[in-house]
């Protein structure tokens, strides 16, 4: 059944090469003719020769990984000629990193909130004092109260 399928519609490196498909088509089971694209991509990247040579080198059993790692790595050359697939697996494993320490500190605050170890809120720094003691109009949420700011401010209030 496959061998007549061959013979009746080329497959898709035969009608790119614009060649006679023949029953012994090292290209065939790998190339079918409703995917065009995979071979023109592949041809464009590494060559039919090449990749003929690479078909016939590689055991029968491993030949459509082969040829699935070529059409992966070429259409990754087409998007990205300088690093391919390479430069798309970096940018996973960057986002791989990102999202195990974004884990790890999501866990790390469950297990503080599970065992009611939250640290408190800390109150926000305070206001940058003005050189004319003038108020900006801006309120913080929390207010920063410092013992010694207060003595500070008694001390020096009714001396000026």
């Amino acid at each position: 059944m496959s061998s007549s399928s061959y013979s009746s519609s080329p497959c898709a490196a035969c009608k790119f090469l614009r060649r006679k498909c023949l029953p012994d088509c090292i290209f065939a089971p790998y190339f079918p003719p409703e995917e065009p694209q995979k071979f023109a991509n592949v041809h464009k990247i590494f060559g039919a020769s090449n990749v003929s040579k690479l078909l016939n080198e590689v055991p029968t059993f491993q030949r459509e990984d082969a040829v699935n790692s070529l059409a992966y790595e070429a259409e990754a050359r087409l998007k990205d000629p300088v690093y391919g697939c390479v430069g798309a697996i970096s940018v996973l494993q960057r986002q791989v990193i990102t999202l195990q320490r974004e884990l790890d500190a999501t866990n790390a605050n469950l297990f503080r909130y599970a065992y009611n170890e939250m640290p408190p809120l800390r109150p926000p720094p305070p206001p940058p004092s003005s050189a004319a003691g003038q108020s900006s109009g801006f309120s913080y949420p929390y207010q920063w109260n410092d013992p010694s700011d207060e003595d500070n401010e008694r001390s020096s209030g009714g001396n000026m």
